[in-house]
Protein backbone atom coordinates (compact mmCIF):
# COMPACT_ATOMS: atom_id res chain seq x y z
CA UNK A 1 0.00 0.00 0.00
CA UNK A 2 1.33 3.43 -0.89
CA UNK A 3 0.75 6.71 0.85
CA UNK A 4 2.03 10.06 -0.23
CA UNK A 5 3.24 13.29 1.30
CA UNK A 6 3.72 16.60 -0.46
CA UNK A 7 6.33 19.43 -0.53
CA UNK A 8 4.07 21.97 1.98
CA UNK A 9 4.82 20.41 0.81
CA UNK A 10 4.91 16.63 -2.31
CA UNK A 11 3.14 12.59 -1.71
CA UNK A 12 3.89 11.27 2.17
CA UNK A 13 4.62 14.95 3.40
CA UNK A 14 4.30 18.63 2.40
CA UNK A 15 6.44 21.81 2.37
CA UNK A 16 5.27 25.04 0.78
CA UNK A 17 6.24 27.97 -1.47
CA UNK A 18 9.15 28.33 -3.84
CA UNK A 19 12.24 26.86 -2.27
CA UNK A 20 15.89 27.71 -2.77
CA UNK A 21 17.42 25.55 -5.49
CA UNK A 22 19.30 22.43 -4.55
CA UNK A 23 23.04 22.81 -5.03
CA UNK A 24 22.99 19.87 -7.43
CA UNK A 25 21.68 19.74 -10.95
CA UNK A 26 19.78 16.51 -11.44
CA UNK A 27 20.93 14.76 -14.57
CA UNK A 28 19.36 11.40 -13.79
CA UNK A 29 16.03 10.12 -15.14
CA UNK A 30 14.07 11.28 -12.08
CA UNK A 31 15.46 14.13 -9.99
CA UNK A 32 14.33 16.29 -7.13
CA UNK A 33 14.96 19.36 -5.07
CA UNK A 34 13.31 20.40 -1.88
CA UNK A 35 11.69 23.57 -0.64
CA UNK A 36 11.37 25.69 2.45
CA UNK A 37 8.20 26.77 4.13
CA UNK A 38 6.98 30.31 3.30
CA UNK A 39 5.53 32.82 5.73
CA UNK A 40 2.27 31.73 7.29
CA UNK A 41 -0.68 32.45 5.03
CA UNK A 42 -4.36 32.90 5.78
CA UNK A 43 -6.07 29.55 5.89
CA UNK A 44 -7.77 28.79 2.57
CA UNK A 45 -11.48 28.22 2.66
CA UNK A 46 -11.44 25.67 -0.15
CA UNK A 47 -10.14 22.76 1.90
CA UNK A 48 -13.04 20.79 3.39
CA UNK A 49 -12.51 19.12 6.74
CA UNK A 50 -12.46 15.37 6.22
CA UNK A 51 -14.36 12.98 8.41
CA UNK A 52 -12.36 11.47 11.22
CA UNK A 53 -13.08 7.95 10.00
CA UNK A 54 -12.85 4.66 11.84
CA UNK A 55 -9.15 5.06 12.59
CA UNK A 56 -9.47 8.22 14.67
CA UNK A 57 -8.63 6.30 17.85
CA UNK A 58 -4.97 5.98 16.84
CA UNK A 59 -2.11 8.43 16.32
CA UNK A 60 -1.84 10.46 14.10
CA UNK A 61 -5.25 9.83 12.54
CA UNK A 62 -7.49 12.70 11.58
CA UNK A 63 -9.73 13.37 14.54
CA UNK A 64 -7.33 11.85 17.10
CA UNK A 65 -6.90 14.00 20.21
CA UNK A 66 -3.44 13.88 21.76
CA UNK A 67 -3.75 13.13 25.49
CA UNK A 68 -2.61 15.59 28.12
CA UNK A 69 -0.18 13.06 29.58
CA UNK A 70 2.33 10.81 27.86
CA UNK A 71 1.04 7.19 27.82
CA UNK A 72 2.91 4.45 29.62
CA UNK A 73 3.68 2.61 26.37
CA UNK A 74 3.15 2.79 22.62
CA UNK A 75 0.93 -0.30 22.64
CA UNK A 76 -2.13 0.55 20.56
CA UNK A 77 -0.81 4.08 19.97
CA UNK A 78 0.19 4.10 16.31
CA UNK A 79 -2.24 3.64 13.46
CA UNK A 80 -1.76 0.43 11.52
CA UNK A 81 0.31 1.30 8.42
CA UNK A 82 -2.14 -0.68 6.29
CA UNK A 83 -4.82 1.88 7.19
CA UNK A 84 -2.70 4.84 6.06
CA UNK A 85 -2.99 5.88 2.44
CA UNK A 86 -3.85 8.86 0.22
CA UNK A 87 -2.46 12.26 1.23
CA UNK A 88 -0.50 12.07 4.49
CA UNK A 89 1.40 15.32 4.78
CA UNK A 90 4.44 17.33 3.73
CA UNK A 91 8.24 17.37 3.56
CA UNK A 92 9.49 20.20 5.75
CA UNK A 93 12.91 21.82 5.34
CA UNK A 94 14.69 22.60 8.60
CA UNK A 95 17.89 24.31 7.44
CA UNK A 96 16.50 27.60 8.82
CA UNK A 97 16.65 26.08 12.33
CA UNK A 98 13.15 27.32 13.07
CA UNK A 99 12.36 28.40 16.61
CA UNK A 100 9.86 26.42 18.64
CA UNK A 101 7.26 29.15 18.16
CA UNK A 102 7.74 29.02 14.38
CA UNK A 103 7.52 25.24 14.40
CA UNK A 104 4.31 25.43 16.41
CA UNK A 105 2.77 27.88 13.94
CA UNK A 106 3.78 25.97 10.82
CA UNK A 107 2.96 22.52 12.18
CA UNK A 108 -0.47 23.82 13.16
CA UNK A 109 -0.95 25.03 9.57
CA UNK A 110 0.16 21.66 8.20
CA UNK A 111 -2.25 19.80 10.46
CA UNK A 112 -5.26 22.10 10.61
CA UNK A 113 -5.30 23.67 7.15
CA UNK A 114 -4.43 20.57 5.11
CA UNK A 115 -5.36 17.79 7.57
CA UNK A 116 -1.91 16.24 7.37
CA UNK A 117 -0.94 13.29 9.49
CA UNK A 118 2.83 13.42 9.07
CA UNK A 119 5.70 15.77 8.49
CA UNK A 120 8.85 14.46 6.86
CA UNK A 121 12.01 16.43 7.68
CA UNK A 122 14.43 17.59 5.00
CA UNK A 123 17.86 19.15 5.45
CA UNK A 124 19.61 19.62 8.78
CA UNK A 125 19.67 21.93 11.77
CA UNK A 126 22.59 21.28 14.12
CA UNK A 127 21.29 23.52 16.92
CA UNK A 128 21.37 21.71 20.25
CA UNK A 129 17.87 20.68 21.27
CA UNK A 130 16.33 21.27 17.84
CA UNK A 131 14.84 17.80 17.51
CA UNK A 132 13.37 18.19 21.01
CA UNK A 133 11.54 21.24 19.63
CA UNK A 134 10.37 19.18 16.65
CA UNK A 135 8.99 16.57 19.06
CA UNK A 136 7.20 19.22 21.14
CA UNK A 137 5.59 20.87 18.11
CA UNK A 138 4.62 17.51 16.61
CA UNK A 139 3.05 16.30 19.87
CA UNK A 140 1.15 19.55 20.43
CA UNK A 141 -0.24 19.48 16.87
CA UNK A 142 -0.92 15.76 16.51
CA UNK A 143 1.65 15.11 13.78
CA UNK A 144 3.80 12.05 13.29
CA UNK A 145 7.39 12.66 12.19
CA UNK A 146 9.65 10.96 9.69
CA UNK A 147 13.03 12.08 11.03
CA UNK A 148 16.09 12.35 8.81
CA UNK A 149 19.85 11.95 9.18
CA UNK A 150 21.15 14.49 6.68
CA UNK A 151 24.34 13.83 4.73
CA UNK A 152 24.57 17.05 2.74
CA UNK A 153 26.41 17.34 -0.54
CA UNK A 154 30.01 18.10 0.44
CA UNK A 155 31.23 14.63 1.36
CA UNK A 156 31.94 15.42 5.02
CA UNK A 157 31.27 13.11 7.95
CA UNK A 158 28.94 15.52 9.79
CA UNK A 159 26.19 12.95 9.39
CA UNK A 160 27.81 10.79 12.08
CA UNK A 161 27.36 13.48 14.73
CA UNK A 162 23.83 14.13 13.49
CA UNK A 163 23.04 10.44 13.74
CA UNK A 164 24.36 10.20 17.28
CA UNK A 165 22.57 13.39 18.38
CA UNK A 166 19.26 12.21 16.94
CA UNK A 167 19.55 8.77 18.57
CA UNK A 168 20.35 10.38 21.91
CA UNK A 169 17.19 12.49 21.70
CA UNK A 170 15.10 9.53 20.58
CA UNK A 171 16.15 7.66 23.72
CA UNK A 172 16.01 10.57 26.18
CA UNK A 173 12.89 12.53 25.23
CA UNK A 174 9.82 10.77 26.69
CA UNK A 175 7.59 11.90 23.81
CA UNK A 176 10.01 10.93 21.03
CA UNK A 177 8.70 7.40 20.45
CA UNK A 178 5.13 8.69 20.39
CA UNK A 179 5.69 11.07 17.46
CA UNK A 180 8.66 9.60 15.55
CA UNK A 181 7.27 7.01 13.15
CA UNK A 182 10.62 6.27 11.61
CA UNK A 183 14.08 7.59 10.75
CA UNK A 184 15.34 8.13 7.22
CA UNK A 185 19.00 7.46 6.62
CA UNK A 186 19.86 10.18 4.15
CA UNK A 187 18.01 11.72 1.24
CA UNK A 188 19.14 10.01 -1.97
CA UNK A 189 22.33 8.59 -0.39
CA UNK A 190 22.71 5.99 -3.16
CA UNK A 191 22.18 8.47 -5.99
CA UNK A 192 24.67 10.84 -4.35
CA UNK A 193 27.15 7.99 -3.74
CA UNK A 194 27.47 8.96 -0.06
CA UNK A 195 27.75 5.35 1.09
CA UNK A 196 28.02 2.08 -0.76
CA UNK A 197 24.96 -0.19 -0.65
CA UNK A 198 26.81 -2.49 1.76
CA UNK A 199 27.77 0.35 4.12
CA UNK A 200 24.29 1.88 3.95
CA UNK A 201 22.61 -1.45 4.71
CA UNK A 202 24.99 -1.98 7.62
CA UNK A 203 24.12 1.42 9.08
CA UNK A 204 20.41 0.68 8.82
CA UNK A 205 20.75 -2.70 10.50
CA UNK A 206 22.98 -1.34 13.27
CA UNK A 207 20.60 1.50 14.12
CA UNK A 208 18.01 -0.74 15.83
CA UNK A 209 15.30 1.81 15.04
CA UNK A 210 12.43 1.78 12.58
CA UNK A 211 14.60 2.75 9.66
CA UNK A 212 14.26 3.57 5.99
CA UNK A 213 16.18 5.21 3.18
CA UNK A 214 14.71 8.08 1.18
CA UNK A 215 15.74 7.40 -2.40
CA UNK A 216 14.98 7.43 -6.13
CA UNK A 217 14.35 4.20 -8.00
CA UNK A 218 17.30 5.25 -10.15
CA UNK A 219 19.51 5.43 -7.04
CA UNK A 220 18.92 1.74 -6.46
CA UNK A 221 19.06 0.84 -10.13
CA UNK A 222 22.44 2.47 -10.72
CA UNK A 223 23.78 0.32 -7.87
CA UNK A 224 22.67 -2.98 -9.32
CA UNK A 225 19.33 -2.78 -7.51
CA UNK A 226 20.92 -2.53 -4.03
CA UNK A 227 18.64 -5.33 -2.83
CA UNK A 228 20.57 -5.59 0.43
CA UNK A 229 19.51 -2.03 1.26
CA UNK A 230 15.85 -2.71 0.44
CA UNK A 231 15.97 -5.88 2.54
CA UNK A 232 17.33 -3.93 5.54
CA UNK A 233 14.54 -1.35 5.51
CA UNK A 234 11.43 -1.47 7.68
CA UNK A 235 9.48 0.46 5.04
CA UNK A 236 10.37 2.10 1.73
CA UNK A 237 10.41 5.84 1.13
CA UNK A 238 10.31 6.70 -2.57
CA UNK A 239 11.30 9.87 -4.37
CA UNK A 240 8.69 10.06 -7.12
CA UNK A 241 9.73 12.89 -9.44
CA UNK A 242 8.51 12.08 -12.97
CA UNK A 243 9.34 15.57 -14.28
CA UNK A 244 12.99 14.46 -14.49
CA UNK A 245 12.31 11.33 -16.53
CA UNK A 246 13.94 11.30 -19.94
CA UNK A 247 10.51 10.84 -21.53
CA UNK A 248 8.61 13.37 -19.38
CA UNK A 249 6.14 15.79 -20.93
CA UNK A 250 3.11 16.97 -18.93
CA UNK A 251 1.93 16.48 -15.37
CA UNK A 252 -1.41 14.84 -16.08
CA UNK A 253 -2.13 11.59 -17.91
CA UNK A 254 1.28 11.46 -19.57
CA UNK A 255 2.90 11.35 -16.13
CA UNK A 256 0.99 8.32 -14.85
CA UNK A 257 2.99 5.73 -16.87
CA UNK A 258 6.17 7.27 -15.45
CA UNK A 259 4.86 6.92 -11.90
CA UNK A 260 3.82 3.32 -12.54
CA UNK A 261 7.21 2.46 -14.01
CA UNK A 262 9.07 3.37 -10.83
CA UNK A 263 6.31 2.13 -8.56
CA UNK A 264 6.28 -1.29 -10.24
CA UNK A 265 10.04 -1.53 -9.79
CA UNK A 266 9.65 -1.01 -6.05
CA UNK A 267 6.74 -3.45 -5.92
CA UNK A 268 8.86 -6.09 -7.63
CA UNK A 269 11.80 -5.58 -5.29
CA UNK A 270 10.19 -4.36 -2.05
CA UNK A 271 8.84 -7.75 -0.89
CA UNK A 272 5.52 -6.34 0.24
CA UNK A 273 6.87 -3.60 2.52
CA UNK A 274 4.92 -0.41 3.14
CA UNK A 275 5.85 2.30 0.64
CA UNK A 276 5.66 6.07 0.92
CA UNK A 277 6.11 8.75 -1.74
CA UNK A 278 7.99 11.22 0.43
CA UNK A 279 9.44 13.53 -2.19
CA UNK A 280 6.79 13.69 -4.82
CA UNK A 281 5.73 16.48 -7.11
CA UNK A 282 5.99 18.42 -10.33
CA UNK A 283 7.66 21.85 -10.46
CA UNK A 284 5.95 25.03 -11.59
CA UNK A 285 9.25 26.63 -12.67
CA UNK A 286 12.75 25.51 -13.59
CA UNK A 287 15.95 26.94 -12.18
CA UNK A 288 19.66 26.22 -12.06
CA UNK A 289 19.04 23.22 -9.81
CA UNK A 290 15.80 22.07 -11.43
CA UNK A 291 16.33 21.16 -15.06
CA UNK A 292 14.40 18.55 -17.04
CA UNK A 293 16.02 15.67 -18.87
CA UNK A 294 13.35 15.78 -21.58
CA UNK A 295 12.88 18.68 -24.03
CA UNK A 296 9.12 18.10 -23.77
CA UNK A 297 8.83 18.44 -19.99
CA UNK A 298 6.63 21.41 -19.09
CA UNK A 299 7.12 23.19 -15.76
CA UNK A 300 4.27 25.55 -14.86
CA UNK A 301 1.53 25.90 -12.27
CA UNK A 302 -1.01 24.22 -14.56
CA UNK A 303 1.09 21.06 -14.75
CA UNK A 304 2.00 21.12 -11.06
CA UNK A 305 -1.71 21.26 -10.24
CA UNK A 306 -2.43 18.59 -12.86
CA UNK A 307 0.07 16.21 -11.27
CA UNK A 308 -1.53 16.43 -7.83
CA UNK A 309 -4.95 16.02 -9.44
CA UNK A 310 -3.60 12.92 -11.20
CA UNK A 311 -2.51 11.41 -7.89
CA UNK A 312 -5.89 12.17 -6.34
CA UNK A 313 -7.66 10.49 -9.25
CA UNK A 314 -5.50 7.39 -8.84
CA UNK A 315 -5.98 7.20 -5.09
CA UNK A 316 -7.69 3.80 -5.31
CA UNK A 317 -4.98 2.47 -7.63
CA UNK A 318 -2.25 3.47 -5.20
CA UNK A 319 -4.23 2.15 -2.24
CA UNK A 320 -4.60 -1.22 -3.90
CA UNK A 321 -0.90 -1.52 -4.65
CA UNK A 322 -0.35 -3.12 -1.54
CA UNK A 323 12.89 23.00 -5.79
CA UNK A 324 11.83 26.21 -6.72
CA UNK A 325 8.46 25.54 -8.09
CA UNK A 326 7.40 22.54 -6.03
CA UNK A 327 5.58 24.24 -3.18
CA UNK A 328 1.84 24.68 -3.07
CA UNK A 329 2.35 28.20 -1.69
CA UNK A 330 3.82 30.96 -3.84
CA UNK A 331 6.47 33.43 -2.65
CA UNK A 332 3.82 35.68 -1.11
CA UNK A 333 2.43 32.84 0.99
CA UNK A 334 -0.71 32.25 -1.09
CA UNK A 335 -1.91 28.94 -2.51
CA UNK A 336 -0.99 28.65 -6.17
CA UNK A 337 -4.08 26.57 -6.85
CA UNK A 338 -6.90 25.02 -4.80
CA UNK A 339 -5.35 22.19 -2.81
CA UNK A 340 -7.63 19.75 -1.02
CA UNK A 341 -6.18 16.24 -1.57
CA UNK A 342 -8.02 13.12 -0.53
CA UNK A 343 -7.09 11.80 2.90
CA UNK A 344 -8.95 8.57 2.28
CA UNK A 345 -10.45 6.62 -0.63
Amino acid sequence: MVFFLLPFLPVVLVLASPFPPDSRVHNDPHLNVTQSLPPAAPKPTSVPHPSSGPGSHCFPAIGFETPSKVPASTEGWWCDPTSEFAFLGFSYEVTACQSLSQLQKEFADIRNTFHSRYVRLYGACDRSGFYDDIITAAWDNGLGVHALIWFGFDGTNQWIGRRDSLFETLHSNPKAKFVTRGVQFGSEPLFDSVLSPDDLAAQVLAAKQKFTVSELAFGYQENGGAQNVLDALDFINIHMLPFFAQDASTGRDMAWPLVLRDLNWFINHGKGKKMYFDENGWPSVVSEGVQPNSPNAVADILNEHAYYTLLDEHCEDLKNVVEPGYGIYDSSGKLKFPFAPKTSC
